[in-house]
């Protein structure tokens, strides 16, 4: 039995599976601290919302869409969310607002590109500019004091374990059965590898992509939910920047761009290694502006080893 590394190499999780456990080496080493269990579960913690967040966008970007609008649905779902706690004080009707407003700007992004046929970059970057004024307009720019649920499912434990990491989990799981196991997970990959085919045989591809758009608005929602509960305060301008580690996660974990392909496992992998690489720059001192450029060149990189890839299978 002969060792194939072209193989190996071209499996889409490989790569990022590798660079993850190099740099989880490295910083064993490079910091005492890194070892932790403090430590280790803030980079659980700081991975979960990424990958609840990251979950949603991989299926848009498998159905050959994009969602530049996460950031700001965070930021809109926690303000909603807090200030319907504040007015009620009800922990049921505050989530149900968070929630719902990461559902109405999905199903909005949605409805624009389906019914519009706005080009999905267009239509999310637009809802990314007008969720952040909404926000900003309802608190006057002010963060809102949140505590109840929120504060539990962002710093609560189980076990030792944040509530966030098990929730993680739950859904990696869940979304993991539904990509691979079910009709509607089927269509998702046909619309994305070739929506005339699709059509073809009957996969109603409108419904499929509002599908996949509304569901990353409720995953936004309660990533924005959970990040306000962390911080028990939820800031308009919540979730500002995380449309980069997002999509950094989802390209890292061997989805295409391309749509039609990709791994819901290689997601996670994905989000553990954006949270790791933010650890890093924490335990080493490294300065926020590098933080930012560093994740630039990570993207950068991703798409560059997807069209590597791409190119491969191509030539094969």
């Amino acid at each position: 039995m002969t060792f194939d590394l072209r193989a190996l190499v071209r499996q889409r999780e490989f790569s990022v599976l590798a660079m993850l456990l190099l740099v989880a080496l490295y910083l064993s080493f490079a910091s005492e601290y890194f070892l932790s269990h403090r430590n280790l579960m803030n980079v659980g913690r700081q991975a979960s919302v990424v990958a609840i967040v990251a979950l949603g966008q991989a299926l848009v970007i498998i159905a050959r869409g994009i969602d530049l609008s996460v950031g700001s649905v965070i930021g809109l779902s926690a303000v909603c969310s807090a200030m319907v706690m504040r007015a009620t004080g009800s922990d049921a009707l505050a989530l149900m607002a968070g929630l719902g407003a990461g559902i109405c700007a999905g199903a909005l992004n949605g409805l624009m590109v389906t019914r519009l046929r706005i080009n999905p970059f267009i239509a999310t970057l637009g809802m990314l500019s007008v969720a952040r004024g909404v926000a900003l307009l309802m608190t006057g720019g002010i963060p809102v004091p949140y505590s109840g649920w929120a504060e539990w499912l962002g710093a609560g434990r189980i076990a030792g374990v944040p509530v966030s990491v098990l929730l993680m989990i739950l859904l990696v799981v869940m979304v993991h059965i539904g990509a691979t196991r079910s009709v509607a997970g089927r269509e998702i990959y046909a619309v994305g590898d070739n929506p005339k085919a699709a059509r073809l045989a009957g996969i109603d591809i409108a419904r499929t992509r509002m599908i996949v758009f509304t569901f990353t608005g409720l995953v936004a929602g309660l990533g924005g939910i959970i990040l306000a509960g962390n911080l028990a305060s939820a800031d308009p301008n919540l979730g500002m920047g995380y449309e980069l580690d997002v999509i950094a996660a989802v390209i890292l974990g061997g989805t295409s761009l391309s749509g039609g392909r990709g791994s819901i496992l290689g997601v996670l992998i994905g989000a553990m290694l954006m949270a790791l690489l933010n650890n890093a720059f924490v335990l080493l001192g490294v300065s926020a502006y590098w933080q930012v450029v560093t994740k630039g060149l990570i993207i950068i990189m991703a798409v560059g080893i997807d069209g590597l890839r791409r190119g491969l299978e191509a030539d094969e």
